[in-house]
């Protein structure tokens, strides 16, 4: 194997504990999001709001579909085992 595949293995690795962590912390991670955007929005004092509203939306929408994407994954190997093991029996 080479270096390029151990790094993209290793990438993949971190990829899917990253997702693991924002899955389980997703509450947090929107708190702080909107937390920064208050404080982003006072020291603007608002000029910027429309653009602070907008930005913080689509880091939230990004940060659900990364969660729920591993969620998904997690569903699908549970799928397949169970689908490859009923299949074993038979």
């Amino acid at each position: 194997m080479g270096l390029l595949d151990n790094l993209k293995a290793k990438a993949g690795v971190m990829k899917d504990r990253a997702g693991n962590f924002a899955q389980q912390h997703e509450d947090r991670i929107e708190r702080g999001l909107d937390k920064a955007a208050k404080r982003v929005d006072t020291t603007t004092k608002g000029k910027y709001s429309a653009k602070i509203e907008t930005g913080t939306g689509k880091a939230k929408d990004a940060l659900n579909r990364f969660s729920h994407r591993n969620e998904d994954r997690n569903e699908d190997r549970s799928g397949s085992e169970r689908k490859d093991q009923g299949g074993d029996s038979a």
